[in-house]
């Protein structure tokens, strides 16, 4: 059987590229080499696109933001690649033939719908979402303004524009504070892995926590906290008829799942299957699956819920399309706990690729009016 050449992206320009380059280790060490042949296409922290000798070998992004060594990180010799997005084999890359890309890519500038956009234009079979839902999945405003219109349960929240913000600091915590009182969470719109993210419990608190999200984007996102909320996650997994994992709960080692406490320490913990009743499993598996169809999601994604601990109120706080994806990350153990292995994931993900693209070949790019 011909082996189905995958090129893997992983890198790119955002802050958790870290992260990216621990997923595609993953990746790379766990697809079967006797049905793929792999090509490795590392962008770099400036854009530019690369094709090194070797892949990534780290188990974990800890590993690379204290200082991994270069071979684990993988390139040795490394050639800058001319991106073409020109429809046939050698459709992405001049002289690299892919049969399907896997984009392993966190953050703006590879899960936001830009890399997926050129994949489009390229004409080539690519894992995961395609550019609506990467862009709607990345943009926590526009992913809200769907969640509403669908009618799904997410807490109050308020954007605040970087513009409004240098324009008038004072008018705008007033604007905030008389919407949302405290506490609250502060985010960038565009950006994963709690990158930027605080919470204010006061005044002076929200001041510098819209300061610091708003150095990451010109869209910052502030939500009423949810009270002693439990963080549930559900893995999805599918085109247009998905199905979604047993839930699982991040026990984090502060206050909240920080960066830090995703990927530097060692003390948060993860629970899967999630301690919660099978009504509770049943309503967040449907909500997780109603949620990634709101989006348009494809192949993959984790919705991640907030359990308010008082009222029992379920919250869906977002999608990720492009969640993390190690071995030890909760896709990947959701899957694991549901029956569906790591190097089995990868090929339903393929297979998935494949599907879609077979689809959307099918639709019309010309039209004949008949006279």
């Amino acid at each position: 059987m011909k082996k189905l050449r995958v090129g893997i992206i992983y890198g790119g320009r955002s802050g958790e590229h870290e992260v990216s380059l621990a997923s595609a280790a993953a990746v790379f060490k766990n697809l079967d080499p006797t049905r793929y042949e792999t090509v490795p296409i590392k962008i770099e922290k400036d854009g530019r696109w690369m094709l090194p000798e070797r892949p990534p070998a780290i188990d974990k992004a800890a590993d690379v933001i204290h200082g991994a060594s270069a071979g684990a990180i993988g390139a040795g010799e490394s050639r800058e690649a001319q991106i073409v997005a020109h429809p046939g084999r050698e459709t992405l890359l001049t002289g690299v033939p892919l049969d399907v890309v896997f984009p392993v890519l966190h953050g703006p500038y590879g899960e936001d719908g830009t890399v997926q956009g050129l994949l489009e234009l390229a004409n080539v079979p690519y894992v995961g979402a395609g550019v609506l839902a990467s862009s709607v999945g990345m943009d926590k405003a526009a992913m809200k303004l769907v969640f509403a219109a669908k009618g799904l349960p997410i807490c109050d929240y308020d954007v605040v524009l970087r513009r409004d913000w240098q324009g008038d600091e004072r008018a705008t915590l007033q604007t905030v504070v008389g919407r949302l009182g405290f506490p609250v969470f502060v985010k960038p719109a565009n950006l994963g892995s709690s990158v930027g993210i605080s919470k204010a419990k006061h005044v002076a608190e929200l001041r510098t926590a819209i300061k610091l999200a708003a150095e990451f984007d010109r869209k910052v996102i502030v939500e009423a906290a949810v009270p002693q909320a439990r963080e549930i996650e559900v893995a999805v997994l599918g085109n247009d008829d998905p199905e979604a994992s047993v839930p699982g709960e991040i026990i984090p080692s502060g206050e909240f799942y920080d960066y830090d406490a995703k990927y530097v320490s060692d003390d948060s913990r993860t629970v899967i299957p999630a301690e919660i009743d099978a009504a509770r499993a049943a309503e967040v598996r449907a909500l997780a699956i109603a949620a990634f169809k709101a989006i348009d999601g494809a192949g993959m994604a984790r919705v991640d819920f907030l359990l308010a601990g008082d009222s029992q109120v379920l919250y869906l706080n977002e999608v990720n399309t492009i969640p993390g994806f190690t071995t030890i990350s909760m896709y990947a153990k959701m899957w694991e706990a549901s029956g569906i292995s790591y190097s089995d994931l990868i090929d339903r993900l393929i297979e998935l690729a494949l599907e879609r693209h077979r689809d959307k070949s099918r639709n019309l790019t010309s039209y004949q009016p008949r006279i």
